[in-house]
């Protein structure tokens, strides 16, 4: 009689541990009810598939069809000449930087491409073609038109007259649009950085031309064949970075503020007990505010909510994650669902009708996760599409806004009384401040009539402050969810560091309350809470979404204008930080604050430990340069005093490192200095 053959038992699937995952009790939550339903979600991926070693250092390259290849470091290190060589011959250094600059163009083309659309829709709206858009902050338009060499004025008879909003708006519009592919010049908007800083790029030779011509360029040079020289390849990368921060990004943080009115501070909600049983629940999620805007608007329209309350709800309940969260936030209080790692759980709630979704860090493993559920998965972008059958496209077309938005929410409505009666919303949310910009800052600083960033450096200057930390970026499924942002701000405001944040940075820091002006007394030093407590804001200040990195620019350029320290941004005590990282938007961003002079620190790893002369170049080099370097640190409290020693180095060169006693001010004191 034969053997029976022995059918192997089925392996049990590695799950996440839920407290290992994260430090969020709500994310908690829902991990251990994604297992018990048996839903598989990114936590449980992050366990079960590890990374490539050599792709992590940066030394893998598939640019041609001889590769991938690979060039892991020797056992014991490199000794002598490193004689690692692709096919071609491309050296260890060539392939790292190769691979850093194409991150640097694909982040710059995401965040640029949004501010296209952004521009496009603007000369829509100001020609009419684009009727449910408008103007809401004309005095922002007024301000920025001169940077686009836009007269605000006109001479008629020999009387200076302002001159029509209309035809300023036509004049920026035009211009703006025409900075993605203008064929001679360079970019207006570096004329917005101080005049150092403005002289280093012209040195250097890095001033971008236009923003399509920079992206194309790191394309063409990177392949197989091309450039060969790390240090040229970077030279490009710091370019086409500048084209993102100080061009796509900012033109579209600005038009933004101009179409749907600049951030103001507001008090909202955050986390994914935000979503109400009782209510349609809407999530949008993504990074484009056009069609979001819009959302808003049509859930908030009574005739959406009457005929909501027909179908059995209360009412409409938005929710957002990522930045479109953050953009619809800091207009309209609009509260955060949660962070880029928490996109499944909201589904998982049982309670989201719909999710409506645009471009940029969305999981594909959305519409696996809906199957599950009765959640209708809406995209909507051209460019942004899923293969899956159950995933429902509406292609938002913004000369048609309202109606589409008005399309998608009654469908959402509709879909209500088709949930499951197994619904769990964790009972978790933290109040939050937020909305803040470089004009609101300026306001709480100094008042209506004395708005100015003199006060903070003041507070810099006499050591309450003892300098600025912009902390910004994504989640990352290979480190603990939000413990990195968490760990590393409190780290910083209990040594006096103020920080601003973006992105699901700022989401995470609203999860965890700390944007709110009470945070100061719980978490600070004495000399950032007396601050805070003094002038009314929270020590950590949320301006907006990952392409709103663009105000921490222009903040920074403000002290600087503001006098007393320094003549460039590269004095500032400041640096900045992406502790959690995952996005090809991180890189562009971390290199466009590295090229403005910032000390710049990343939290998890750098894909450029393979090749060690290239790293020392990010490192070391680039801060004889531009005055900003890199740097890499995972432990997050390691992380902070790396920031504060750098900060602490600049107050040294500044000679304010001595910081004045610091005595409490009566109402006299503050009568001396003009600050009643």
């Amino acid at each position: 009689m034969s053997e029976e053959k022995k059918v192997p038992a089925a392996k049990t699937p590695k799950l996440a541990d839920p407290m290992e995952a994260s430090i969020d009790v709500a994310t908690q939550e829902m991990i251990r009810r994604a297992q018990r339903l048996e839903i598989e979600t990114v936590f449980d991926r992050a366990v079960t598939m590890k990374p490539c070693a050599i792709g992590l250092q940066g030394i893998c390259c598939k640019n041609c069809a001889m590769g991938p290849c690979r060039l892991p470091l020797p056992k014991n290190g490199i000794e002598g000449e490193d004689t690692r060589k692709g096919l071609c011959g491309a050296t260890a250094n060539t392939i790292a930087a190769r691979n850093f600059v194409r991150m640097i163009a694909a982040g710059a083309a995401a965040h640029s491409d949004h501010g296209r659309g952004v521009a496009e829709t603007f000369y829509a709206a100001v020609t009419g073609n684009a009727p449910d858009y408008g103007i809401k902050d004309p005095a922002k338009l007024v301000q920025i038109a001169p940077y686009f060499d836009v007269a605000t004025t006109v001479e008629v008879d020999g009387v200076v007259k302002d001159r029509e909003i209309k035809e300023i708006a036509l004049a920026v519009a035009e211009k703006a649009v025409a900075e993605w592919g203008k064929p001679e010049g360079t970019l207006r908007y570096l004329k917005r950085a101080p005049q150092p800083l403005q002289d280093k790029w012209e040195k250097e030779g890095v001033r971008p031309r236009n923003v399509d011509r920079e992206i194309v360029d790191i394309m063409h040079r990177t392949h197989m064949g091309v450039d060969q020289d790390y240090k040229n390849l970077m030279k490009q990368g710091t370019r086409c970075s500048l084209a993102d921060g100080w061009g796509g990004s900012m033109i579209g943080t600005d038009l933004q503020d101009v179409m749907f009115g600049s951030p103001s501070p507001l008090q909202s909600e955050a986390n994914l007990g935000i979503m109400k049983e009782d209510h349609v629940n809407i999530i949008v999620h993504g990074h484009e505010p056009l069609l979001s805007e819009m959302i808003v608007a049509a859930a908030q329209s009574q005739e959406m909510i009457d005929y909501a309350k027909e179908q059995g709800a209360k009412g409409i309940q938005l929710g957002g994650i990522c930045c479109t969260a953050n953009e619809l936030l800091q207009r309209h209080g609009v509260p955060p669902a949660g962070t880029f790692l928490q996109q499944e759980l909201a589904i998982i709630t049982g309670a989201c009708d719909a999710m409506v979704v645009d471009v940029q860090c969305v999981f594909q493993n959305l519409a696996n996760v809906a199957k599950c559920f009765h959640t209708k998965l809406i995209t909507t972008h051209p460019i942004a599409k899923m293969e899956q059958e159950n995933v429902i496209h509406i292609e938002f077309d913004e000369h048609y806004a309202m109606q589409d938005a008005k399309r998608i929410v009654k469908m959402a409505i509709d879909n209500f009384n088709n949930r499951g009666a197994d619904v769990m919303i964790p009972q978790h949310k933290t109040t939050q401040i937020a909305g803040f910009g470089v004009e609101s800052i300026q306001y709480h600083l100094g008042g209506s009539f004395r708005g100015d960033y003199f006060t903070l450096n003041d507070n810099i200057i006499n050591g309450r402050i003892r300098g600025i930390a912009g902390v910004v970026g994504c989640n990352n499924a290979r480190t603990k969810h939000n413990e990195e942002h968490i760990t590393l701000i409190k780290e910083l405001i209990k040594n006096d560091v103020i920080v601003l944040t973006t992105g699901c940075s700022a989401i995470a820091a609203g999860m965890h309350g700390l944007l709110t002006p009470g945070a100061a007394a719980v978490h600070c030093g004495p000399g950032l809470a007396e601050v805070c407590e003094t002038v009314g804001i929270p020590p950590v200040l949320h301006l907006g979404s990952c392409v709103d990195n663009s105000r921490i620019l222009l903040a920074a350029t403000e002290v600087v204008n503001a006098g007393g320290l320094g003549k460039d941004i590269c004095d500032l005590p400041a640096a900045g930080s992406a502790p959690e990282w995952m996005s090809e938007k991180a890189i562009s961003i971390g290199q466009y604050f590295v090229a403005s002079g910032v000390y710049t620190v990343f939290g998890y790893h750098m894909p450029v430990e393979g090749a060690p002369e290239f790293k020392n170049h990010l490192y070391n080099d680039m801060e004889k340069i531009y005055g900003g370097k890199w740097d890499c640190e995972p432990d997050p409290i390691k992380h902070a005093h790396k920031m504060i020693a750098h900060i602490d180095k600049k107050r040294a060169e500044l000679g304010i490192d001595k910081a004045r006693e610091r005595v409490l001010m009566d109402m006299a004191d503050r009568q001396a200095l003009g600050m009643e």
